[in-house]
């Protein structure tokens, strides 16, 4: 009931004329970021966050939020009508999608993607609005190395349960830790890594950063591809959804699966790109038409959009209860509220219940104006991709520009930004993941604070990382997560079958 009546008070906080134009006009330019080939949330939320910056804190996460959403959502119109992941979350979306329009339902296919969506966000923030105050009572508990170990926890499974190399995930996060390391040290007050460059007093600033490493680096990517636009037209009318709707209920079972998976890996750093594969993987193990996935099976398309969202969506759960973020638009999330003078954590259910419970609320009626928008607009957001890519690269170029720019009135942002786009492009090309370093330049302070005060406490000893039941179990999950794939590995081995010869050759009685 503490709950119901909190969110109740979140709803009254959303419900202003203000904050319901700023919710339309977050979805409708996040279904643009999520339509266009080469943004993404994260990039979308990281080139507008500066607009947010004159706006109160609740005003400005509730539109960001929105952006996510509605980038979420676009994703699925590009996939399924041009065969062009809008996200990566959305390629397993193509599979089934892109045959369905072949075939002339293209309007069934979207439907089912939006509505499935809207199912997986609704589950996750469900799971949100009664979870999220249990973990942050929870956390309250937590002294320096508590929330170390947490940190420890985070950057870890990262590295052992991150799809890829584990080692150029490590190197990702290393030189995202390197870069958090540079400037103005808050404990001593010394200058690191500057190099006697005043301007690198104030360190990377983390927006400079994602801008340049998510949206230049995608331009110059897609700028190398050539990408051209052709593909199916749609329209979507009231016949075709309730057509729809009157079929997925038969695929229950395939949302709730797919929606437990999501939530799972939005909670753990898996992320929305690995739970859409999975739960396609899964719904064609189980389904009884698994055997025609890939010719247009509209459960092709149920399970992946369902795991997408609930894993982006529940990935902010611990952004705001743990301030960890479980995704990389999560972390650019978790860099706004720094920016906005909120500690993300255990105190923000407690010293912002408005903005907390705002945010929650704006989850709910987000996702629903996500759904009637996308619904509605559909030929007017495919109809987009007919502008040739060189206009459009430009224009995403300038923005990013500007976006930079007002961070710190400085043009040094706009060559760091481009120096980060560099690196981007960089990374992309030699198949290095970005969000581990986004990760390590966000949380890099925070994580060497708590491992500061935590060695203050205990004179340097380490062992104050397995001093009690609660950060010792922490710690040690931290390091089975590690060394996940070595376990696995291992457990694998013990598992093999031995050998047909084996038993013959053992003396019979």
């Amino acid at each position: 009931m503490t709950e119901l009546s909190a969110l109740f008070h979140g709803f009254s906080v959303v419900l202003s004329p203000m904050n319901l134009v700023l919710m339309l006009v977050g979805i409708t330019l996040g279904v643009l970021i999520g339509v266009l080939p080469g943004l993404g949330g994260a990039n979308g939320v990281a080139i507008l966050l500066p607009l947010t910056f004159s706006m109160s804190p609740t005003s400005a996460i509730i539109m960001l939020s929105c952006i996510y959403w509605g980038a979420l959502f676009g994703g699925a119109i590009t996939s399924v009508l041009f065969n062009i992941p809008g996200e990566p979350w959305s390629v397993a979306t193509t599979f089934d999608g892109y045959p369905m329009a072949q075939k002339g339902e293209a309007g069934q296919a979207l439907t089912a993607a939006f509505t499935s969506s809207f199912v997986g966000a609704f589950v996750a923030v469900l799971m949100i609005t009664f979870l999220a105050p249990l973990v942050a009572k929870f956390a309250l508990e937590f002294g320096p190395p508590e929330f170390f170990a947490v940190y420890l926890l985070t950057f870890c499974s990262f590295v052992g349960m991150g799809k890829g190399s584990p080692f150029k995930i490590l190197a990702s996060m290393s030189i995202g830790f390197a870069l958090a390391a540079v400037g103005m040290d808050t404990v001593t007050g010394q200058l690191r890594l500057t190099f006697g460059l005043t301007d690198l007093m104030r360190g990377f600033d983390f927006l400079i950063a994602v801008i340049g490493l998510f949206g230049i680096g995608e331009i110059l990517l897609s700028m190398e591809e050539g990408l051209a636009f052709s593909g199916k037209s749609a329209r979507i009318n009231p016949k075709v959804v309730l057509q729809t709707w009157a079929q997925l209920p038969r695929y229950w079972v395939t949302s709730l699966r797919s929606a437990a998976v999501g939530i799972w890996m939005g909670i753990t750093p898996g992320g929305a790109t690995p739970a859409s594969f999975m739960s396609y993987g899964l719904a064609k193990k189980m389904s009884r038409d698994g055997a025609k996935f890939g010719t247009g099976q509209i459960e092709g398309v149920v399970a992946p959009e369902t795991a997408a969202h609930a894993a982006g969506t529940s990935a902010l759960l611990p952004m705001l209860a743990l301030g960890i973020p479980g995704s990389p638009t999560a972390a650019v999330l978790l860099g706004g509220l720094l920016i906005w003078g909120l500690q993300p954590g255990p105190l923000l259910f407690v010293e912002q219940k408005d903005f907390v419970w705002g945010l929650i609320a704006s989850m709910y009626l987000g996702n629903i104006a996500g759904l009637i928008v996308v619904l509605t607009t559909v030929p007017l957001f495919a109809s987009i991709l007919r502008i040739p890519f060189s206009i459009i690269a430009p224009v995403i170029v300038v923005i990013c520009a500007i976006g930079a720019y007002t961070v710190h009135n400085a043009m040094l942002d706009i060559w760091l930004m481009v120096l980060f786009g560099v690196v981007g492009y960089v990374f992309k090309k030699l198949d290095y993941p970005l969000a581990p370093l986004v990760l390590a330049l966000v949380l890099g302070d925070n994580a060497e604070n708590a491992f500061r005060q935590a060695m203050l406490l205990s004179q340097g000893d380490l062992r104050i990382f397995m001093s009690n039941g609660l950060v010792g179990s922490i710690t040690g999950l931290a390091l089975v997560l590690l060394f996940w794939p070595l376990i696995s590995r291992a457990i694998a081995r013990v598992r093999k079958p031995k050998p047909a010869g084996f038993a013959a050759e053992q003396p019979v009685d």
